[in-house]
């Protein structure tokens, strides 16, 4: 990839998931995460409410499985231990208490909802959504989905495929520990490596590096107004790695792409890029030919050099007999 293009391609993206992030100009109405035992969205969650925060935007937070308030979080309501109807209205009172401010109504799990209101989910998940009020909700994939779902309509589609249909925005959170081990096994050409309940192993839950504290990986799908999808690959730092040189240029944005960090980059098309740039005297063998290499090829005669030279004999074959030639007159009239 040319590096104008990439360069453009990195200011791009970093640039749009700013604006996802901060909610500017609605620009996803919809945004569903999903995570795993692996890797959990709590930190992408936790940058959501920071980012609302500094932008003055309401936080309604709607716990399925959260018993405490998260920090910066403006209104928390407690869906676990409450029926239906009643957080639904608890929910919608707080969105119409300050119409003029912008709101952020983060969800910490669907999966409850995928249980009880299967059928009614789209419906239920568009009453929240408003010209000011965008929608964060986190679905657990690794969940399974309970038999009496798909018994009740055999014919309905899943509960994750109608939230994959519904999104305006998917990230999807992966370990960094474990996409730079799938990556170096690629490059040597190895089998990617498995990682908790991928492994099949009885008892095994999570695997060697989950959640770890270096960051997280996010995999984003972007639907744009017009249709057109965008897809990248992004690195959230956590912690002193946030902050650090060792994660390359990140200028103001906290994400970098993954292909800009230092574990996952490839050093081989640089070195090929370098080498095609120094040109024959940054290579370590000769790729051309010395004079006399030269005027030796030159004075080879090629087979059948005679034929080529045209007459009224074709392609006559001229052989001239040696020493250890056995002549026989027989096979030489045939």
């Amino acid at each position: 990839m040319a590096p104008s293009h990439l360069q453009h391609r990195r200011t791009h993206n970093l640039l749009l998931i700013s604006k996802l992030l901060a909610q500017r100009d609605a620009a996803s109405p919809f945004t569903l995460v999903l995570d795993s035992l692996e890797q959990a969205a709590r930190p992408l969650i936790a940058e959501y409410i920071k980012r609302a925060k500094t932008a003055n935007v309401q936080t309604v937070y709607v716990s399925f499985e959260t018993l405490r308030k998260p920090r910066d979080v403006d209104s928390f309501i407690c869906a676990w231990n409450q029926p239906g109807p009643s957080w639904q209205k608890e929910v919608a009172n707080t969105i119409r208490s300050q119409p003029t401010q912008r709101k952020l109504l983060i969800l910490d799990t669907l999966n409850p909802l995928s249980t009880t209101h299967s059928q009614d989910l789209p419906a239920l998940l568009s009453s929240f959504i408003g010209p000011g009020t965008s929608l964060v909700a986190v679905y657990h994939a690794d969940i399974p989905i309970s038999p009496s779902i798909t018994h009740r309509d055999p014919y309905s589609p899943a509960p994750l495929t109608l939230l994959n249909y519904l999104a305006t925005t998917i990230f999807t959170v992966h370990c960094l520990q474990h996409v730079v081990a799938r990556k170096k096994a690629r490059d040597r050409s190895l089998v990617e490596p498995s990682f908790g309940l991928d492994q099949g192993v009885e008892g095994l839950m999570q695997g060697s590096g989950a959640n770890g504290g270096e960051g997280l990986v996010l995999e984003m799908e972007h639907r744009r107004k017009s249709g057109r999808g965008v897809r990248e690959w992004y690195i959230l730092p956590l912690g002193t790695r946030a902050s650090s040189n060792r994660l390359g240029p990140l200028s103001k944005e906290k994400f970098m792409l993954l292909e800009d960090h230092p574990d996952y980059r490839s050093p081989e098309p640089e070195a090929t890029a370098d080498a095609e740039e120094g040109g024959p005297e940054a290579t370590t063998f000769e790729l051309g030919l010395t004079d006399k290499q030269r005027r030796d090829r030159e004075g080879v005669v090629l087979p059948y050099h005679d034929a080529q030279k045209g007459g009224v004999e074709g392609g006559r074959i001229l052989y001239d007999m040696g020493s250890e030639d056995d002549f026989d007159e027989e096979e030489d009239e045939i």
